[in-house]
């Protein structure tokens, strides 16, 4: 028997038409820029200034831009500082994260609610409108350009991870904490030995959102750490701008070098990245 083919109506087919279409320019949108940046990075000076954007430079070999950036902002230096920020920041707010979800959600008590709405209200308040309450705190302290204070201040818990860990610690049986404490478990013990490790797939997610947005943070860091040798990498990019105009060769060349360390993390770790997201979105 012959297969009936699918017929498609004249509005259905200007539908598939207008989709695809639609999906090639935003994708076609979103790499333009990535393929300027790189053009632009192998460019020398004089080539930026006199030749078009998106015009091919003349030597692909040319690296003296990567290597004039590496070298005139310290970006060894900024690499090892944003990496010993991310990780101390990713411990410690993951801890806290955790441990205030697996309490707001196990344990009733008068004020739960007013906790987690309390939490969504300040998610709502700009962070701009409250920089100068927190440079007051952070100066009392002597936090400012120290690594320590500037990691102490980023490893606020954010509101979306505390919804992350909640979100996944209700689709945890309550039976297992149950279970746990009848052959003499604490809360502790329980938290420690069975939540942490059911958590792995919110907490791969959590770590995705955090980590990229501590690596990429200019605002705080170019506030807080002033001094040359605390520049992270975001701060280091900056190197090459100023009241006569900016580098842009190098900039791009800057911007190339700052990201490869997370594309090389993500192509080694993208399998576990995937089903972490995967596993952390499924309901069972």
């Amino acid at each position: 028997m012959k297969k009936r083919r699918k017929q498609y109506s004249a509005g259905a087919i200007i539908w598939i038409i207008f989709k695809y279409v639609s999906l090639v320019f935003f994708s076609f949108v979103a790499v333009i820029p990535i393929i300027s940046c790189v053009i632009t990075a192998f460019k020398t000076e004089e080539e930026y200034k006199t030749t078009n954007v998106m015009t091919l430079p003349q030597n692909w070999l040319n690296f003296d831009n990567f290597v004039e950036a590496f070298q005139r902002a310290n970006m060894g230096r900024a690499f090892l500082n944003s990496v010993i920020v991310m990780i101390c920041v990713l411990i410690g707010a993951i801890i806290i994260g955790t441990q205030l979800a697996y309490v707001l959600n196990r344990f009733q008590f008068p004020g739960n609610g007013l906790i987690r709405n309390l939490f969504l209200f300040a998610a709502l308040l700009p962070g701009v409108a409250m920089q100068v309450t927190v440079y007051q705190i952070m100066h009392d302290l002597g936090f400012i350009n120290h690594l320590y204070g500037y990691i102490i201040m980023m490893m606020g818990t954010d509101v979306i991870s505390i919804y992350i860990f909640i979100q996944y610690m209700e689709n945890i049986p309550v039976s297992l904490d149950e279970s746990a404490i009848i052959d003499g478990a604490s809360y502790w013990k329980i938290y420690w030995k069975i939540m942490l490790p059911l958590l792995k797939p919110a907490i791969v997610t959590a770590c995705i959102l955090k980590g990229v947005g501590v690596y990429n943070e200019y605002y705080s860091a170019n506030l807080y750490l002033t001094k040359e040798n605390l520049k992270t990498m975001a701060i280091s990019l900056y190197t090459f701008t100023g009241p006569l105009g900016s580098q842009y060769n190098l900039i791009c060349a800057g911007v190339i070098i700052s990201l490869l360390p997370a594309l090389i993390v993500f192509i080694v770790f993208q399998k576990q990245i995937y089903s972490g997201i995967t596993a952390g979105a499924v309901k069972g």
